[in-house]
C-alpha cells in the first residue's frame, strides 16, 4: 500500500484490509457536497455509508489518507477496479452542500501535490483521461461510468478550475516547474473571464455612479458606467493631443530662444520674457481644451 507523506494518516478499517488490490492508473477528484474536514469524511464513510475515498481535503488545505492508494476505494464506480487490475485513485474536497463554491487556493494547491506524487508513484500519465479507462487524471462527471446514477461533482465552478488551475498545476509540478506555462490562447481566455466578469460586476450595481462635480451637467448628477467609460477615454485621448501639441510648442520656443541669443537681436531678458508667454499660451489652450470636453 502507497501512503502520501503529506497527508494525515486516518486508516479505514476494515475496506484497508479487507478491499482489494488496484494498479492506480487514475486520479478523479470530487466535491463531497458538505463543508467538513478530513477528520469528519472519515467519520462519515466510518459510520454512513459503504462507500469510500482515498483521499480527504479540507477548505484550509488539510489532507487525510484513508486507504492506501494501492487499495480499491469504492467512490467511482467503473473505476473503482476494472477487470483488469487498474482503478482510480479518488480526491474528495469539502464543498457547500450544493457543491458549486470553487475550490479555496490551499484546496488547489494540496491536489497539485497529491497528483504530483501520484504521478511519481504510480507513473500516472500527465494528460487529462480521454475516456472512462484511458489513464490519467479527471472529475466525477467526466463521464457517466464514473457514477452509478449520474452526478455533477464536483460542480461547475471546480470543473473549471481543474482544466485551467488544478490539472496544468500538477503538470508543472511533476515536470519541476514553479509556474504553470500558458499558451498565449490561454492567457487571452483567462484575462477575458477576469474582465469580463469585472465589467458584469460593474453593470450589477444600482446603475449609476457617482462622478466629480465638474463633470456633471444641471440635472445630471450621476451617470451610467457605459458613459463614464466613455467620458475617461475622450479625456485621456484629448490630454494625450494637447501634451504633445505642449511639448512641440515648447520645443519650438527653445529653438527660437536659442537662434535669437545666437543673433544678438534680443537681451537675455526679452528672450526668456518671450519664451513665458508662448508657453503660458499653451497651457491655456491645453486648459481650454480639457474644459470643452464637458460640453
Amino acid at each position: 500500500m502507497a501512503w502520501f507523506q503529506g497527508a494525515v494518516r486516518i486508516e479505514l478499517q476494515p475496506e484497508s484490509d479487507a478491499q482489494p488490490a488496484i494498479r492506480p492508473t487514475q486520479l478523479i477528484v470530487h466535491s463531497v457536497a458538505a463543508p467538513w474536514d478530513e477528520q469528519r469524511i472519515y467519520e462519515y464513510w466510518r459510520d454512513s455509508t459503504n462507500l469510500e475515498s482515498h483521499f480527504g481535503i479540507d477548505y484550509d488545505g488539510s489532507m487525510g489518507q484513508f486507504i492506501g492508494t494501492e487499495t480499491r476505494a469504492d467512490a467511482n464506480a467503473a473505476a473503482n477496479l476494472r477487470p483488469d487490475g487498474s482503478g482510480a485513485v479518488s480526491i474528495e474536497t469539502a464543498s457547500n452542500r450544493n457543491a458549486t463554491d470553487p475550490w479555496t487556493p490551499e484546496q488547489i494547491e494540496a491536489q497539485i501535490r497529491i497528483g504530483a506524487w501520484v504521478h511519481d508513484v504510480h507513473d500516472l500519465p500527465l494528460r487529462i483521461c480521454r475516456s472512462p479507462s484511458d489513464p490519467g487524471y479527471g472529475y466525477h462527471s467526466q463521464f457517466p461510468q464514473w457514477s452509478t446514477s449520474g452526478t455533477r461533482c464536483p460542480g461547475a465552478a471546480r470543473i473549471g478550475q481543474f482544466r485551467e488551475v488544478v490539472f496544468p498545476g500538477i503538470v508543472a509540478r511533476s515536470k519541476g516547474e514553479t509556474t504553470v506555462a500558458l499558451t498565449e490562447k490561454e492567457i487571452t481566455t483567462i484575462v477575458s473571464r477576469v474582465l469580463a466578469g469585472v465589467a458584469r460586476a460593474a453593470w450589477l450595481t444600482d446603475g449609476v455612479l457617482g462622478v466629480p462635480a465638474d463633470w456633471t451637467t444641471p440635472g445630471n448628477p450621476e451617470w451610467k458606467p457605459a458613459s463614464i467609460a466613455i467620458d475617461t477615454g475622450k479625456r485621456v485621448r484629448a490630454l494625450q493631443a494637447s501634451t504633445a501639441a505642449l511639448i512641440a510648442q515648447s520645443a519650438a520656443q527653445d529653438a527660437v530662444l536659442e537662434k535669437l541669443l545666437e543673433g544678438g537681436g534680443l537681451t537675455v531678458e526679452e528672450a526668456k520674457a518671450a519664451a513665458e508667454a508662448g508657453a503660458k499660451a499653451a497651457l491655456d489652450i491645453l486648459g481650454d481644451r480639457l474644459q470643452n470636453l464637458g460640453g
